[in-house]
């Protein structure tokens, strides 16, 4: 998602959550994503992720902007769509368990995502994953073209 603040481009972008990130600021964020399941409509899945975790689905047009492959080998598809988080915006994120602290030998539920906010555009482009700049890249071209 992204909005027009004057001349300025914001992007939306999520904070992961649970222990690993509970530090990590810059280079950590990403745009809101889920994983699809082999066979299923990547757009559709999309759609369902942002609507499960920012509340709504997006209702404009969609801007496709492709495909990268992330360092660890992950591959996320992209849309953006313009629009703004309603006031009464409340952050809804699945919850992922895993042992913490480690050897602990004790299981505990984290949020998937603990943070949504918008970035202006040169901020957005250090704190997004660094394999995800590549979409505010497309995503600028479409914007401008």
């Amino acid at each position: 998602m992204f909005r027009r603040n004057g001349e300025t481009l914001e992007v939306l972008l999520v904070h992961p959550g649970g222990p690993f990130f509970a530090e990590k600021d810059d280079g950590a964020w990403t745009i809101p994503k889920g994983e699809a399941s082999p066979g299923e409509d990547l757009l559709m899945r999309a759609q369902i992720e942002f609507e499960e975790e920012l509340g709504g689905r997006p209702t404009r047009d969609l801007i496709p902007l492709g495909f990268i492959k992330q360092k660890g080998g992950k591959i996320v598809h992209a849309w953006a769509v313009e629009g703004d988080l309603p006031e009464s915006f409340v952050l809804k994120s699945n919850l992922f368990e895993m042992e913490w602290p480690p050897r602990f030998g004790k299981l505990n539920k984290f949020p998937e995502i603990d943070r949504a906010e918008f970035f202006p555009e040169k901020i957005a482009r250090s704190k997004i994953n660094p394999a995800q700049v590549l979409f505010l890249d497309r995503l600028r071209a479409a914007l401008d073209g």
